[in-house]
This record gives C-alpha cells, sequence and structure tokens, in this order.
C-alpha cells in the first residue's frame, strides 16, 4: 500500500513538472514573438541558467524569429539613424527612386 502511494506521488509529481514546463516554454516562446524591447523585459526577469538549460531556447528562438520572408520577397521597410545622427534614412525611400538597394550588415568596429 506505501509503494502505490509513493508511486501515485511520484507520477503526480511528473505530470506536474510536465506541465509547468511546457507552461514555461509556451511563455517564453510567446515572450520570443514580441518586439525585442518586451521580450528583453521578460528574460530580464527569468533565472539564466532555467531559460538556457531547461528549455530548448536555441530551438524555440530559431522558430521564433525565422521570420516568413523568401527569396525574391520585398524587404520589408525599416527606418535606421545615420552614423553622424543628423537624420534617417528609410528603406522606402531609397527603393521609390527605382534603383537597386544592397543591404549590406556588418560590424563597424
Amino acid at each position: 500500500m506505501k509503494s502505490e502511494s509513493i508511486k501515485k506521488i511520484a507520477i503526480w509529481t511528473l505530470v506536474m513538472v510536465a506541465i509547468l514546463w511546457l507552461v514555461a516554454c509556451a511563455a517564453v516562446y510567446h515572450a520570443m514573438r514580441q518586439p525585442p524591447e518586451t521580450f528583453a523585459r521578460v528574460m530580464s526577469r527569468v533565472p539564466g541558467p532555467i531559460a538556457f538549460l531547461a528549455l530548448p531556447f536555441e530551438t524555440m528562438w530559431t522558430q521564433a524569429r525565422a521570420g516568413s520572408l523568401r527569396k525574391g520577397d520585398l524587404a520589408p521597410d525599416f527606418s535606421l539613424i545615420k552614423l553622424d545622427k543628423t537624420g534617417s534614412v528609410q528603406l522606402s525611400a531609397l527603393t521609390a527612386q527605382h534603383r537597386p538597394v544592397v543591404l549590406i550588415f556588418g560590424s563597424y568596429t
């Protein structure tokens, strides 16, 4: 009788841990799909080892931030501040001139 009650408690505990893990995964995945500021606010409250060791963080990040652009799609419009901070440049303003625009993302450090 005693071993059966221990077995029931162990199974119940495992089920609860699995449910909590799934809820945590869903919450972090939902946060990953939000703007970077929102995601940063959420992750600042999560202890690092829990997020990176207990959850499939990299897999979720890859899926959440994959986007939907495919080869041949137009780039989404965005605006960036100039390096000298005298103004900004918007992609749609450059493409309105009907000339090719090349985007190069790199490091200036």
